[in-house]
This record gives structure tokens, sequence and C-alpha cells, in this order.
């Protein structure tokens, strides 16, 4: 399939958007400028301005993120619409689709999956490391976690599952249509299901598991007629979603540790100490895979634009729209949130197809909708439910 050329400078641009622009912001003096005196206006009430929490002190991050929720987001924006949010909204579903599109742009320059997915996948995660380490220790960006070696050990379950998931979901994006691994990558409500169930104990509702039928039918509907078709990139994108699964339940277990939320600050510390814990679980990985050709990725690395400039953009993407996804769904409700993973499985699935000419079939399609449209009732079943009763 002839894949057409990607345009590079609004690329560029958007990089630079996201990555300078933002951090910017943080950086802004929060004391006015000498020599300027400012009115305060006389005011009722005192009123509350919520900064990003990738851009907060840590302290105030903490006490933020835990006020903020839906309806107190609709009391913000009673007045008109929350543009604040919106934007959220706006980068992190740009950030999602450009990562996908520059992580697949990588992966064909460096030799799809018979190339180095591990290597890259890993250097993606050292990407975000340095940026996480960068608003650390910039003036006035982001406090440090103060947290304790025994957290830290406490952390680790949660690193190994984010470096597994990611390094199954870079492997299947390289042996597949991208459309294809994200497809099947909306199935791990399934997989989250059946492990919470089986080892965790959870008890999902009879509702929930019905739900399941559509989403595992639409995965396999559209496996049908995929002209790029290719078992390891269904397996890889299902070993992703046992990853993200096992991910899921251990951050729970993590995060009911007494005081910890308060020692890491923020949802962006434990993000980038998440990341930094990922990206030392995959280093053995791609040495043990891929360690032996380093020579050959080094010399691919100094001589191919394309893969230099699209595996530190992919790695700039990835963790920009994590942040930016939690940062977000941190102001929203249940609902709100399933339909915004919802909306957002569909515009990469459709948008990365068209932008990398892959195929999308009427039948592929088909089980798109029915597979995303089962995990969108798999999230809300429960409160339609219990609304009728």
């Amino acid at each position: 399939v002839k894949v057409p050329r990607h345009p590079t400078m609004q690329l560029r641009s958007l990089l630079i958007t996201l990555c300078l622009a933002v951090p910017a912001v943080a950086f802004a003096p929060a004391r006015s400028p000498v020599g300027m005196k400012l009115r305060m206006p006389a005011i009722r009430r005192p009123v509350a301005v919520q900064r990003p929490a990738l851009l907060q002190p840590m302290g105030a991050a903490a006490s933020s993120s835990a006020a903020v929720t839906e309806s107190g987001s609709k009391e913000k924006s009673e007045g008109g619409i929350d543009v604040a949010l919106l934007t959220y909204f706006a980068l992190w579903y740009l950030g999602n689709y450009y990562y996908n599109i520059s992580n697949k742009l990588a992966l064909k320059a460096a030799g799809g999956a018979a190339g180095f997915p591990m290597t890259i996948s890993c250097l993606q995660l050292g990407v975000g490391v340095i940026y996480a380490l960068f608003l650390w220790f910039a003036p006035d960006a982001r406090n440090k976690p103060s947290i304790t070696a025994k957290d830290f050990t406490k952390m680790l379950p949660v690193g190994l599952c984010a470096a597994g998931a990611h390094a199954g979901s870079v492997f299947a994006l390289g042996a597949g249509a991208v459309s294809f691994a994200q497809i099947v990558k909306a199935a791990e409500p399934a997989f989250a299901a059946v492990i919470g169930t089986l080892i965790y104990g959870n008890t999902i509702s009879v509702a929930k598991w019905l739900c399941l039928i559509p989403v595992i039918g639409g995965v396999t509907l559209a496996s049908v007629k995929e002209l790029d078709f290719a078992w390891s990139a269904l397996f890889s994108a299902a070993l992703a979603n046992c990853f993200a699964a096992f991910k899921g339940q251990e951050n729970k277990k993590l995060m009911s540790t007494g005081g910890l939320k308060e020692r890491l600050g923020s949802v962006g510390n434990q993000f980038a100490l998440t990341t930094i814990i990922a990206f030392l679980f995959s280093i053995p990985l791609a040495v043990w895979r891929e360690g032996s050709r380093w020579a050959e990725f080094c010399e691919l690395f100094s001589t191919s634009a394309a893969l230099k400039f699209n595996l530190i953009a992919s790695g700039l993407w990835f963790y920009g729209y994590n942040e930016l996804a939690t940062m977000t769904l941190k102001k929203t409700g249940a609902v709100t949130q399933s339909v915004a993973n919802t909306a957002k499985r569909v515009i990469v699935i459709v948008g990365v197809a068209i932008v990398m000419g892959e195929s999308l079939a009427p039948l592929k399609l088909a089980g798109c909708g029915i597979g995303i449209g089962g995990v969108f009732l798999y999230s809300v079943i429960d409160k339609l439910v219990a609304k009728k009763k």
C-alpha cells in the first residue's frame, strides 16, 4: 500500500505548540511586573482559578484534582462554554491522533515488526522521562514528589504493567494496520472484566457481562475482512489489553495506600513516576529482543530523518496526550468519560486509516462500530439499569 507523505512541517508546528507553548504557561511569573501597580477589583466572593494539573505546583495540583468534579465543571460553565475543558479534549484527541501517526511512521522507517519495535517502545518512554525530569527541575514548573522508598517499591507493579501494555501496543501497531490494532485494543473492558473477576475477586453485573458480547463480536467481525490482518498484531494487542487490565487493578491497590496521594502531590507526578519505572523495565526487554542489533539501529537512527523525527515526536505525543487525558477525565464524570473515550477511538481509527491509506472495508467499519458501541454500553449500563429500577 502506498503511504501518502506526511506533512512534516504541519506536524512540527503542532509538536512545538504542545511541547513549548504549554510549559511556557507554567513558567509565567506569579507576581506582577516591577513598577506596575495593580488594583484589585471589589468582588463579592473569591473565585478559584483552576490551572492544569500538568503545570501546577505539587500542593495546588493535589487539592484541585480532588476538588474538581463534573458538577463543578458544570457550575463553572453555567454562564457559557467551558473553554478550558474543551481545549483539554481537543489537545487530548490531537495528541492521540498524532501519536498513532508518528509512531507508525517511526516503525515503518525502522523496518516494521521485523525492525526494532521494542527499541522504539523503550526510547519513546525515555523521551517521556526526559520531559518529566525537565518539568521537575525547571523553575516554577512542577514540584517534585516526596515519596519514600517503600512508596516507590509499591509502584513497581504498576510501572511493569505500563511497560508491558506500551510494548504490546507498539508491536501491534507495527505488525498490522493502526486501525485494526485500535479495534482490538477497544476490547480492553473484556480483559479487565475477566482478570478483575478471576484474579482480584471483583464483582461485575450480569448486564456488563452481556455487553461484552458485542465487544468481542465486533472485534471478530472487523478481523474477518482485514486486508492487513496479522496474527502477531492480534496477539500483541490482546497482550497489551491484559497488561492494561492488570495495571488498572494494581493502580487501585496502590492509590489505597494511606497518604500516598499527598506525597505524590499531583496526577502528573504519578504519571511521571510510572513512566520512569516503565522505562526501566523496558530496557531489559529491548536488550533481550534487539540488543544484538543495537549498532544497526544506531546507524539507521543517524541516517534516517524520518526515524529520528518520528521517534522523538511519538515519545512527546505519547507522554503529552496521556497526561492530558488524565487531567481531562479528572474534570468530568463517568458518563462523559465513556463518551469521550468512545469518540476518541472513532476519530483515531477512521482518521489514521485515511491518512495512512489503510483499508476501511464496510465489514471492518461495521465491526468497529459494534465493538466500540459495546464498549460504550459496558461503561454506562449499570447506571442505565439503576435508573430503571
